[in-house]
């Protein structure tokens, strides 16, 4: 039992006391009958010293409070941000007990998962936590009554067929939404409208969602589902209280050629394209080197990989080097699976290798380095893959992540782009102090703060095989190592436009978008804004603008840029908007070559195959939409950069000691 505790983030406190389960006699009679047994958990024989002493976490008791204030305020639709290791599901276990019944009747509770090891992780802690309450699962072949005090339910099995029928929605007073990022899918809100959820109602049972990456690949479609974020503890607030464990971070430039990888209908990486990109012998080799070169003493490695075929070959290639590496796939037999997975837990092999499995819900603490083999344009994704390594562990310092990142100007979320830096940026330890400063000299006004940073890349010659790599030594240093700019190309595939310090445009002959970023010091925040204009003629014949109207507000620029680019999808032309198109790659043309000279942005001319039509129509924008002065200001500090340059590397050949002649 102690074990379980400390399994759930709990320690010892006073005894948890739950009601034991109440049927009202207008009930049909079948469910008084016992389900069928391999279904139906219930404790009734456990006395008080055998349920175990729970005490929240500081943050949890806050989030259940959160929860609860805002339930008392009359809001249904809640949810709650919280990071991977949180204990999202001992929050979930708690505010069962927490929340009143709704009516005479309603007093059960569903709890909706989309993977099978999140079923039976529910399940484990609502059977700890609630020993006296029936609890039954609704997955594959296991068949719930309907009618069980707390019900725990796969996604794809409730909306199967006629299963979610027998669910009474005046008989539930809670519905909770793990990995709530998914809730807007099609299944969900299925689900949700069959509760009375599907919009806002005063009639329907409290819904709360929890999620580490609360946010949609398109930035616009979580309020379908969620009214509002009533909680949010995210990765550094919990390394910070020491309730994760830190990460240090390697970037390692894999060679492969994203160019031609189509995409999903998510906007992420085809797999079957990705996995011939990634997939091969170069490739597989500079990732096994990366972590020969990185990683080698770490004792848990967990990999994730494109597809079955990489997994199995990126395997092979670990084997070559002489390392027991495994792995484990949909396709693995769930005994094989589990044997597996134990013996990882237990440290008896280094380095498991996956595709798709655990990304989400799977508590192996161990991992102490987590490798990215595999490319995403997904940010949630990305975290959901970081996530798995920094829950605490006996003996854990730190997790090593080292993505194998490839040519970023594909759109690539890799973890520089992650946490604002340029996606070209390659990480090789620094210490959070020194970081901590460099942020610092960021923010300040003088010319020094804002020179370009020298490169920051180490090579690593292994054999034929040269690897480029830098390291931070913690999250901190890698998020607030922030460059003057973010670079929002690596996140998009539309040609959006710096033309401010703080502001981004994506042009097109209709109209134009922005995305505004704006501080509020008083209040400790920041927004992003998205505004839309028209462009239209009067009836003159005269070019007429409207006034921007809001299409978003939101508190980061990668969710605010998503959002634009969901609406552009629908009211721009892709021809004129995207990156991808081959327009963008032909030479620059005459016209464009005359208006950018007669703009006079540097010295000299710029000649016919100086740019690609697709750089002069984004310079064309940055001057249109005034940014000449910030052309003017950056070629004069670039021009005093390049002095002192100059004059240290003269201080240093002049200070230099050769054989031979001195010179005179």
């Amino acid at each position: 039992m102690e074990f379980i505790c400390r399994k759930l983030g709990l320690v010892a406190a006073p005894k948890l006391i739950t009601k034991p389960a109440i049927h009202s006699w207008r009930q049909p009679l079948r469910v008084l009958r016992q389900p069928r047994q391999w279904n139906s958990a219930v404790r009734t024989a456990a006395s008080s010293s055998e349920i175990p002493a729970i005490q929240l976490r500081d943050y949890q008791e806050e989030c259940i409070q959160a929860v609860i204030t805002h339930v008392g305020e009359g809001h249904k639709r809640l949810g709650i941000s919280l990071a991977t290791g949180s204990g999202k599901t001992v929050i979930f276990t708690q505010l069962i007990g927490r929340i009143p019944p709704r009516n005479t009747l309603g007093n059960k509770t569903l709890i909706i998962v989309h993977r099978r090891e999140l079923v039976e992780q529910a399940y484990r802690h609502c059977r700890l936590a609630y020993p006296n309450h029936t609890v039954e699962i609704e997955m594959g072949n296991r068949v719930a009554s309907g009618y069980s005090d707390i019900t725990i339910a796969s996604i794809r099995s409730l909306t199967s067929g006629d299963r979610l029928s027998k669910f009474d929605p005046q008989r539930f007073k809670l519905v909770l939404v793990d990995e709530a990022h998914h809730i807007v899918a099609p299944t969900y809100r299925t689900a949700l409208a069959h509760f009375g959820l599907g919009e806002k109602s005063a009639d329907s049972p409290i819904l709360v969602g929890v999620s580490a990456t609360f946010s949609r690949f398109d930035g616009l479609k979580l309020g379908a589902a969620i009214d509002q974020i009533v909680y949010h503890k995210d990765y550094t607030d919990m390394i910070n209280d020491n309730w994760l464990a830190n990460a240090m971070f390697t970037t390692v430039r894999s060679e492969a050629d994203l160019t031609r990888v189509r995409n999903d209908k998510f906007g992420d990486f085809a797999l079957g394209s990705l996995s011939k990109a990634v997939n091969t012998t170069k490739s597989n080799d500079i990732t096994v080197r990366a972590w020969l070169a990185n990683a080698v003493d770490r004792k848990s490695t967990l990999v994730f990989c494109v597809d079955i075929e990489h997994t199995k070959q990126l395997t092979d290639t670990f084997r070559r080097y002489g390392i027991d590496a495994r792995y484990i796939t949909a396709t693995t037999p769930k005994v094989e699976r589990d044997g597996q997975l134990h013996k990882f837990r237990d440290r008896e092999y280094p380095v498991l290798l996956n595709c798709g499995l655990f990304t989400e819900g799977t508590d192996i603490p161990n991992v102490d380095c987590v490798l990215l083999a595999r490319p995403t344009r997904s940010r949630n994704l990305l975290i959901q893959m970081i996530g798995r390594g920094l829950r605490l562990y006996p003996g854990k310092k730190d997790c090593h992540i080292i993505d194998m990142v490839a040519t970023l100007d594909t759109g690539v979320i890799s973890t520089p782009t992650l946490f604002g830096l340029h996606p070209d940026e390659v990480l090789k330890d620094a210490t959070a102090e020194n970081l901590k400063e460099k942020n610092f000299a960021a923010n300040q006004d003088s010319p020094a703060a804002k020179e370009p940073p020298p490169s920051s890349e180490v090579e690593s010659d292994l054999s034929e095989i040269k690897l480029t790599f830098t390291k931070y030594d913690t999250i901190y240093d890698l998020i607030h190592d922030m460059k003057s700019e973010k670079h929002i190309r690596s996140f998009s595939n539309n040609a959006w436009v710096r033309i401010g310090d703080n502001k981004y445009i994506l042009s097109e002959g209709s109209g134009w978008l922005t995305v505004e970023h704006r501080d509020y010091p008083d209040e400790g925040s920041t927004q992003y804004s998205v505004h839309h204009v028209v462009v239209f003629k009067s009836a003159e014949g005269t070019k007429q603008y409207s006034r921007p109207r809001l299409i978003a507000s939101v508190d980061d620029l990668e969710t605010a840029v998503r959002a634009a680019d969901t609406f552009a999808s629908t009211h721009f032309k892709a021809l004129y908007i995207s990156t991808r198109q081959p327009w963008r790659n032909y030479t620059a043309s005459d016209s464009q070559i005359r208006f950018l000279n007669a703009a006079k942005i540097r010295e000299g001319n710029i000649q016919q195959g100086d740019l690609t039509r697709g750089q002069a129509a984004d310079l064309i924008i940055k001057l249109r939409f005034g940014s000449k002065k910030r052309f003017a200001a950056k070629r004069k500090q670039r021009a005093k950069y390049d002095e002192r340059i100059h004059h240290i590397q003269e201080l240093r050949r002049r200070g230099e000691v050769k054989v031979g002649p001195v010179e005179a």
